[in-house]
């Protein structure tokens, strides 16, 4: 083939007379390509700048709630913006966003041939660095005079109108269009409206340090906000504009110096037109993301966001009313509370403070996105992690004074050479410690000890994966982290720990978090639109038992008593509570199998309060709850599975913590059980023999035998020393079963000697009965133990149970699968829990 070809091309190469029409056509071809480029440049005319304010508002972008019909924001509502001429600018903030936008702005001819070429290349090479290309011309172009439907000849008549403006009129005029035309964030567009709404003053007026923020923002108004989340991004790019400037000779080394160890002051945010503002602006965040500040500036979206506004309403009132009884109980000023759909992973509320527009309080900042320490409401990840493993809610640890630190003894006492300050010994809100302490009750008392000894046994690594599989995304480099994350000692944010804990109310399936149901462009079409995306993260039956223990108003009752404001009468609520150090963080974080609910109270500057956990959280949840659960179905949890087959699981791992070598006797003969004892039967006794669980249990293999030398775990004499002196000081209190206790005879109750002995004596084999006769059964029973009761079975069909004394009847003609000879079995059962089976047959005449 490859041959052929180039023959080919030979022939062609030698005939001279088909080489020069085919150079002719291709010169031809140029010549009107050529023209008709020109024609389309020279069609094109440069529109009136004065026309944009009424396409501004025609195309502004407009986000709704679930419902599509209530309007939350409208971007260009109440737009602020004033004109100013070239003169009342101001050089710094001119300056500023030359050095930031366009540094050749004075010297180009309206585009950057260089850029416009890296810009080609890594768009259809995927070569280089890329990037926009855009001069401020170009933005002017874009901004003003173009439609936001990307394309080539878009973006050919945006090089054609940068170079026309900029031969038609000067540099200083353009400039001034388009410090008048910027976004600056929600409906502020323009500088001189920009400056008034930030700092207060005219542009002319602004300082080095001032002009810098501003330039900073159009980059990205929402993400660059004063009044959002991102205040650290917003003070690196003002760096980098004043290092920009000092770059190009804009200012000098001092005054760069200067302006960027000013301390700027930024005006309060005025309230506007907008309902939800810190979930409007997180999902205005997001589509800058994801479509680019222009297209939600100009591109006149209509967004349909999961948001349930009535909730929404709810939440606000009831986050304000707690936060503020909080302040004038507890010194806790603000709260935030997200809900989410677990089975859809919609966004139903959102509140980021107790009130966006209150200055005293940070209000705009966003504490549902912000990242905290999340206390004890980190540790059902651990125990998930455990239950994966193999662990049950009977396990039990020792809630005993233990030192984790391997450079310190096990009385916390640094060795030697080593510094007492990494010593580690945590204990309980209360100080007390209360011995064995089975998982169902560590976890639903929130008591620490356990969970770090937990979280030590199921592994950094494991747990970590646990969490972020279920939605904890700003953990980071697990290096960082040791055995106080179990108690909250890294970072989470509200809205993702709402969400891990939906995988626990769905029963193990993640649906990721989100706000948006769709978004649509000017013209109706669908760019983007909601779509389940499912996925198992964690198995049903881990999920249902963390849902078991989290659902135990018994188990937790010792902590927060039975009346607490974790319990709803009537209603399966899961819930946890979280408190960090100081009490600097109250959260409690609960669902139902229709919500996910998660509530932070405290300060944002992190200022401590006199109480944490559900004494300031609850209340704002308990009473949001109560509200949501009016307007959602009364679900309940379904039943974990919490069998465990003794033969097969560890008596330690089973909540046998007195030792971990068992025996089985009989209860009806007190001897050794056998194969032949039932299970109804057999009781289980474990040799008393007690030590940590690290002498029966190996981390590396929690199912497996017991390590051959304990010692080897670094933290095996630091947990086996406390519960030896605990042993010692309280064994008196409890029973004890030695070796002699095990019986050498074995079970003699149940043979196949004793079984029970049964006949059938009606329906007999010789009888032909009628279909609609009743028929009473009639049965004779001769084993060494009384008879207790009888299944009966016919056609291999259960029919029912009946207790002695046995009186039970039949007729044929109801039976579903009534043949015209069928077999009756009777499994017996007597009172010794011995069981046998008899079958027989009997006709039935059709």
């Amino acid at each position: 083939m490859f041959s052929a070809m180039i023959n080919i091309m030979k022939k062609i190469l030698k005939n001279k007379h088909l080489m020069k029409n085919l150079a002719l056509f291709f010169a031809g071809g140029f010549i009107i390509l050529t023209g008709a480029l020109i024609i389309f440049i020279s069609t094109i005319r440069i529109p009136d700048f004065h026309s944009f304010e009424d396409r501004k508002v025609i195309n502004s972008t407009k986000i709704y709630d679930h419902t599509g019909e209530i309007l939350l924001y409208d971007i260009h509502q109440d737009v602020k913006r004033t004109n100013i001429p070239f003169e009342q600018m101001g050089s710094n903030i001119k300056n500023a966003t030359v050095a930031i936008e366009d540094s050749e702005f004075y010297t180009h001819g309206g585009i950057r041939v260089t850029s416009i070429i890296r810009a080609l290349l890594s768009k259809l090479f995927h070569v280089g660095i890329g990037g926009g290309g855009s001069t401020i011309t170009q933005q002017l172009v874009k901004n003003t005079l173009l439609t936001q439907k990307v394309s080539y000849i878009r973006k050919i008549k945006e090089w054609v109108l940068a170079i026309k403006i900029d031969r038609s009129m000067p540099k200083e005029k353009i400039l001034e269009y388009y410090l008048n035309e910027i976004p600056y964030g929600g409906n502020i567009y323009g500088i001189e409206a920009a400056s008034k709404t930030y700092f207060n003053k005219d542009a002319q007026d602004l300082t080095l340090a001032e002009s810098a923020y501003l330039a900073s923002i159009p980059q990205s108004p929402t993400t660059l906000s004063p009044y959002g989340k991102n205040k650290d991004k917003l003070e690196n790019r003002k760096n980098l504009v004043l290092s920009r400037m000092k770059d190009l000779k804009f200012i000098t080394v001092d005054e760069y110096n200067k302006a960027k160890s000013e301390v700027v002051t930024f005006q309060p945010q005025a309230t506007g037109g907008i309902k939800a503002p810190h979930f409007i602006f997180f999902i205005k965040d997001y589509l800058e993301n994801k479509y680019g500040a222009d297209m939600v500036e100009q591109g006149g979206l209509k967004v349909t966001t999961t948001l349930n506004y009535d909730l929404q309403q709810k939440a606000e009132q009831i986050v304000k009313e707690g936060a503020l009884q909080n302040e004038k109980d507890w010194n806790g000023s603000n709260a935030g509370l997200v809900a989410i759909d677990p089975k859809t992973g919609q966004i139903l509320t959102m509140v980021g403070s107790r009130d966006y527009f209150d200055k005293n309080i940070d209000g705009n900042f966003n504490i549902a996105t912000a990242t905290r320490q999340p206390g004890s409401s980190f540790k059902p990840f651990i125990y998930a992690t455990a239950f994966n493993k193999g662990f049950t809610p009977n396990s039990v640890l020792f809630d005993l004074p233990t030192e984790f630190q391997t450079t310190c003894d096990a009385y916390g006492k640094a060795l030697p050479g080593h510094n007492q300050k990494d010593c580690y010994k945590p204990d309980d809100y209360d100080g007390k410690f209360r011995g064995p302490m089975t998982l169902r009750d560590a976890l639903g008392q929130s008591i620490n000890i356990p969970a770090v000894k937990l979280f030590y046994l199921v592994g950094l690594k494991d747990a970590l994966k646990t969490a972020e599989d279920m939605g904890i995304s700003t953990l980071g480099d697990s290096s960082r982290y040791g055995l106080t994350l179990v108690i909250g000692g890294g970072e989470v944010e509200l809205l993702d720990i709402t969400s891990a804990y939906g995988v626990f109310a769905n029963e193990g399936i993640r649906n990721p978090a989100t706000g948006i149901l769709k978004v649509e462009d000017s013209t109706g079409k669908i760019l983007e639109e909601f779509t389940p995306n499912p996925r198992e993260v964690l198995p049903k039956n881990t999920a249902l038992t963390i849902s078991d223990v989290l659902s135990d108003n018994t188990a937790r009752t010792p902590t927060f008593g039975a009346h607490s404001v974790l319990q709803i009468p009537g209603k399966d609520v899961a819930v946890k509570t979280g408190t960090t150090n100081s009490n600097k963080d109250a959260w409690t974080v609960g669902y139902t199998p229709s919500i996910a609910v998660g509530v932070w109270a405290g300060n944002n500057d992190n200022k401590p309060m006199k109480k944490g956990g559900s004494a300031v959280a609850g209340p704002i949840w308990n009473k949001f709850l109560i509200e949501a659960m009016k307007i959602l179905p009364d679900e309940k949890f379904e039943k974990p599975n919490l069998e465990t087959d003794p033969h097969v699981v560890k008596p330690v791992i089973r909540g046998f913590w007195q030792g971990n070598e068992n025996f089985f006797i009989d209860k009806i003969s007190g001897k050794l059980a056998t194969a032949n004892t039932p299970k109804e039967t057999k009781v289980e006794k474990v040799i008393t023999n007690v030590h940590s669980i690290l002498y029966w249990v190996d981390k590396k293999d929690i199912m497996g035998p017991p390590p051959t030398d304990p010692t080897n775990d670094s933290q095996f004499s630091h947990w086996e020393i406390p519960v030896q002196n605990w042993w010692a000081k309280n064994s008196a209190n409890y029973p004890k079963i030695t070796l002699a206790d095990k019986p050498t005879a074995l079970d003699d109750a149940h043979t196949d000697a004793n079984k029970p002995v049964v006949a059938i004596t009606i329906p007999d084999t010789t009888t032909t009965y009628p279909a609609n006769q009743k028929i009473t059964l009639g049965l004779s029973s001769t084993g060494h133990f009384p008879l207790q009761k009888i299944d009966i079975f016919i056609n291999d069909v259960y029919l029912g149970t009946s207790k002695t004394p046995i009186n039970f009847s039949f007729t044929p003609s109801e039976l579903d699968n009534l043949k015209e000879t069928n077999e009756i079995k009777i499994i017996s059962y007597d009172t010794a829990y011995n069981s046998s089976e008899t079958t027989s047959t009997f006709n039935v005449s059709q």
